[in-house]
């Protein structure tokens, strides 16, 4: 033994390294972190793994439950008038520009613009560009057609859209429409009654008696405007009230004063039959 294992009390004790192999021992399994083995990735079950380490109370099977508000459209503006050129393009502009949901028919036969004379018009098919009537207008008489103000209507209403439409032939149906003279208010009433209860959804139908040309028009679109945003006695704009059904009325009262003649029917459409409760508002 040597002899300074005796002096010293840290060589005294043998080295554990040398008797294990000395002994042919195992050695220890090595102190490694474990890891899962990889397998096919899982949200759920990783989504679950994280809720369990951060609350062990909370549920492994199902995560956090969040409120989901119920999803609601904004409603459909339609602005209606005979021809779909001037009364009701001047409203879907300016509806369109403060950011409203809107589209614009006709409801007469054919579109009729002024011609030479009063015994004269021109007359195109509901479907026609408003920029071959514009073209062939200029071609005709510019200078006629720009002091009348046509071509200038006409260029505002082909930026707007492509041509006009005609309402008995459109099966888009609005939530608000709004007509620009009484025969066109009873022209759509007569054709949803017609249609049957084809969506049973109800329609909201506002009239406001324009006359046609051109700075009433103009007129009449900023009273559209302020229609679509009126605030009525609840506190709500049309487009924002929970139920335009239960608002309506007292939106409308609001706008008594309007310069314009304003009525409205409330129309809906029951399976097979149409119920219609009018509402003047004179």
């Amino acid at each position: 033994m040597d002899p300074r294992r005796a002096r010293d009390p840290r060589l005294a004790r043998a080295d554990p390294r040398l008797q294990r192999v000395q002994s042919g021992s195992p050695a220890p399994p090595s102190h490694q972190p474990q890891y899962p083995e990889q397998g096919p990735s899982n949200p759920q079950s990783d989504i679950s793994y994280q809720y369990d380490s951060q609350d062990p109370n909370r549920s492994a099977t199902t995560p956090d439950t969040q409120s989901t508000v119920a999803y609601k459209p904004r409603p459909l503006f339609c602005v209606v008038c005979a021809s779909n050129q001037n009364r009701s393009m001047e409203g879907h502009c300016v509806l369109a520009k403060a950011g409203y949901r809107v589209i614009s028919s006709g409801t007469g036969s054919a579109v009729r613009l002024p011609g030479p004379s009063i015994d004269k018009p021109n007359i195109y098919p509901f479907g026609t560009p408003y920029n071959s009537i514009y073209e062939e207008l200029n071609s005709k008489d510019p200078r006629l057609y720009s002091a009348n103000g046509l071509l200038q209507m006409l260029d505002r209403n082909r930026r707007i859209k492509l041509a006009p439409e005609r309402w008995q032939e459109n099966r888009t149906v609005a939530d608000i429409v709004i007509t620009c003279e009484e025969r066109c208010f009873d022209a759509v009433c007569d054709d949803l009654l017609t249609r049957g209860g084809e969506f049973n959804k109800p329609v909201h139908i506002i009239n406001i008696e324009i006359k046609d040309n051109h700075e009433e028009a103009l007129i009449a679109g900023k009273a559209m405007l302020d229609l679509a945003a009126a605030v009525g006695l609840t506190g709500h704009k049309i487009e924002a009230a929970e139920d335009i059904d239960e608002n309506i009325d007292k939106i409308l009262q609001d706008q008594q004063e309007s310069t314009h003649t304003i009525s409205c029917t409330r129309l809906r459409s029951i399976d097979s039959f149409a119920l219609m409760e009018h509402h003047p508002l004179e």
